[in-house]
């Protein structure tokens, strides 16, 4: 093995020369929920033995940090059920307001209330929260097993530690659409930035995602005819296309994989609990970094790196209607939204 580590500082370039600037760390598949489109009720999930450690997924992480990589989000399943994660929060949280611009979390907030100062400490600035329906009712059925009692007392805690909220709604046809012009008037109140997304065919759960399936075209339309809405040009690094709503504070973000495919400027890739890296939500290739890592160290782990950045995919492959497959088999917990 080579001892000099030519990659150490070769910039993260996919194959069609754009640059990654953002990672996203799914740290446990598992998650207390089971969302209908994102999870099936009775899920597998994968043995402990197969999980790479906390720290080595800082490592993973620390290395595409010190390559360009200027904002990572941790994910799941549900990443305060995973058992230390607040160790990996501080320990990235150090790189914050240096090489690193903003580490956030995706979290469905149910445990979120004695969670969210430690996040706050840790180097947290700003919170996605899973929030389909502020409906009790509609909340269990759409999660088959959660309180929203306790998802709302997972936000009032966030705000309490001084944490931005953006609420995270899948547009759900027959079920939230309702909701959707209700759950912004409450954003717009709370001083919360609000992001709908499209079911995305990630795994089979069990369920058709066809008949549930709201393009987000249709919904801003409506939109539009109670909010003033006006385009924010300002990128968080994401998939969103964001719009200031009226004279508020509150921006509103559209992730339309399916009407409006975003792929061509995806600065993103995505880490596993098992320390695998997936170039593509929509594509099942990925690249074994831990066993990178665990037979090479750090010059193996550039290598496999820059193997996944050379075959990451143009686009996803995406489709939804009657009969059609789900663009991967693995569900959206394992690596993550």
């Amino acid at each position: 093995m080579a001892t000099t580590n030519t990659l150490a500082n070769a910039p993260l370039v996919d194959g069609h020369g754009r640059t990654i600037r953002y990672l996203r760390v799914s740290v446990t598949d598992r998650c207390d929920l089971r969302c209908r489109y994102c999870m099936a009720e009775h899920m597998t999930f994968l043995p402990r033995s197969k999980l790479a450690t906390l720290d080595e997924l800082a490592i993973i992480t620390e290395r595409f940090i010190a390559r360009g990589v200027r904002k990572v989000r941790l994910s799941g399943g549900e990443p305060l059920v995973r058992r230390d994660v607040i160790d990996l929060v501080h320990r990235l949280g150090r790189h914050v307001g240096g090489a690193l611009d903003e580490l956030t979390m995706t979290t469905n907030a149910t445990r979120l209330d004695t969670h969210a100062a430690g996040l706050a400490i840790a180097g947290i600035r700003r919170i996605n929260i899973s929030l389909d329906t502020r409906d009790p009712d509609r909340f269990r059925f759409i999660t088959r097993t959660g309180d929203l009692r306790r998802v709302m007392a997972g936000i009032a805690a966030a705000r309490a530690a001084g944490l931005a909220v953006k609420i995270n709604m899948v547009a759900l046809k027959d079920f939230n659409e309702d909701e959707i012009a209700p759950m912004l008037a409450w954003c717009i109140a709370e001083g919360h930035d609000l992001t709908l997304i499209e079911t995305m065919p990630l795994g089979d759960v069990g369920e058709d995602r066809t008949d549930r399936f709201l393009p987000l075209t249709g919904v801003q339309a409506q939109l539009n005819a109670h909010f003033r809405l006006e385009r924010d040009l300002v990128s968080t690094g994401g998939p969103a296309r964001y719009w200031r709503v009226d004279d508020s504070t509150t921006r509103i973000g559209f992730i339309s994989p399916l009407t409006a495919n975003f792929c061509d400027g995806c600065n993103r890739v995505r880490l596993t609990t098992e320390g695998k890296l997936y170039t593509c939500l929509g594509q099942d290739d990925s690249h074994d970094l831990k066993a990178a890592l665990r037979d090479g160290d750090i010059p193996a782990l550039d290598a496999a790196i820059a193997d996944a950045l050379a075959t990451k995919p143009r686009r996803h492959d995406f489709r939804i209607g009657a009969g059609a497959a789900p663009a991967t088999t693995r569900h959206m917990s394992v690596t993550g939204g």
